[in-house]
């Protein structure tokens, strides 16, 4: 095993948990990662096999059928898994937040309602903030629900749900002006929308068009959602309460920058792990492309960079389970760890040379993937906002 990303203090179980995700990638992902990708093929099998190994549920507590795990234990899993092919790690994500915001904001009915189903899978979440007409400023949400009786019509247009297709609730975060506050993250409210898995329309009033042909990221969907007056009763309200959307959707999205933080390490690693086993097997001049300083010192500067944003994750994902804010530490731990990663994949790219520019190549691949960890979860900007602004406000305590 490679001394990088190695982390202190797991219990056994913790230890035992990740070994058996790192054997299942090994066995049942790389071998088939590539083909798949290309295809733009839905990982079936793969998805079925987490299941069978509770990776749905693994933050679910034990008395809703989970196996009550901590976020590290779920973010080193995710690491190994994104290691392995990062768009299945992308399938889970987004059930898990949709998972942690129904723990952390629903009701105890909607908690018995959901949890134990989504732990086994039969369940399979996603959520919605962004519009085709924003992405960073939620603010400016256009998407409405309108008090109508006992119910809430929602009509508008969403845009990158991952796992938009083959989910059947989502998150939706949707404008309820209620008039009671002139700030528009107060008039804001998540509703948990039931639809059928698939494409066209999947539920009253809801239409989920089609796959977003992407550049990679590919055989996970990602799609649009329309919702042309659906009717939601109050009890699909996250919470039962209105008005709180913005604040449960920050709190998935907090936990959510940690799980893009480890996909990115677990990117970054298997593209060290491809750039330093090429670097061994060719030649030039008539010695170990790795014997020249060139490449040496790219290896060296690759593997730093794995090794600081595993530690920097590992650390935001413990103070979460610690109980404290980590707003400053998820936005850090997911801001160097995206850009390491494409730094990282950019390297071993280069040290593929000409035949990193082939299909037939893993690396070409990754070159893919690693931009959408740029911007998911929220851009390199957004995340120097949360950590500027975090950093004056201790400041101003002080």
């Amino acid at each position: 095993m490679s001394r990088l990303q190695q982390t202190d203090g797991l219990t056994d179980e913790q230890s035992e948990l990740v070994k058996l995700v790192r054997q299942f990638v090994e066995e049942q992902i790389i071998p088939v990662a590539q083909d798949l990708e290309h295809a733009d093929e839905y990982p079936t099998d793969i998805v079925e096999g987490m299941k069978e190994m509770g990776i749905f549920g693994l933050m679910i507590p034990e008395e809703y059928g989970g196996l009550g795990e901590s976020l590290l234990t779920y973010a080193l899993c995710v690491e190994e898994i994104a290691r392995g092919w990062m768009s299945v790690s992308g399938i889970i994500n987004t059930h898990f937040i949709v998972a942690y915001m129904l723990l952390q904001h629903g009701t105890e009915e909607q908690k018995q309602r959901y949890l134990p189903r989504m732990a086994t899978g039969e369940v399979r979440g996603a959520f919605s903030m962004s519009e085709p007409g924003l992405g960073s400023d939620v603010a400016a949400i256009r998407t409405k629900a309108v008090k109508d009786g006992d119910e809430w019509v929602v009509t508008g247009q969403k845009m990158w749900l991952t796992n938009g297709g083959s989910s059947n609730l989502v998150a939706v975060l949707v404008r309820t002006d209620l008039g009671e506050s002139d700030s528009p993250y107060k008039n804001m409210t998540t509703f948990l929308v039931e639809k059928e898995p698939g494409f066209g329309e999947t539920a009253q009033g809801i239409t989920v068009p089609g796959k977003i042909d992407k550049m990679g990221y590919k055989g996970v969907d990602t799609t649009e959602l329309v919702l042309e007056r659906h009717r939601a009763p109050e009890t699909q309200i996250l919470g039962g309460v209105p008005g709180k959307g913005f604040y449960q959707m920050m709190d998935g999205v907090e936990v959510g920058r940690v799980n893009v933080a480890a996909r990115a390490c677990g990117v970054s690693m298997r593209a060290f792990e491809l750039g330093i086993a090429y670097a061994q097997q060719r030649e030039t001049f008539g010695k170990q492309i790795a014997q020249h300083q060139g490449i040496l010192f790219r290896l060296a500067d690759m593997a730093t960079k794995v090794e600081a944003a595993h530690q920097m994750m590992v650390k935001a994902a413990r103070i979460k389970d610690a109980g404290r804010r980590n707003d400053l530490e998820a936005g850090m731990a997911k801001y160097l760890a995206a850009e390491y990663c494409a730094d990282v994949v950019e390297q071993s790219f280069r040290i593929h040379g000409g035949y990193g520019y082939s299909k037939e190549y893993e690396i070409e691949r990754l070159y893919r993937e690693a931009p959408m960890l740029l911007i998911g979860e929220g851009t390199a900007e957004i995340q120097k906002m949360i950590i500027g602004r975090r950093l004056l406000e201790d400041a101003g305590r002080r």
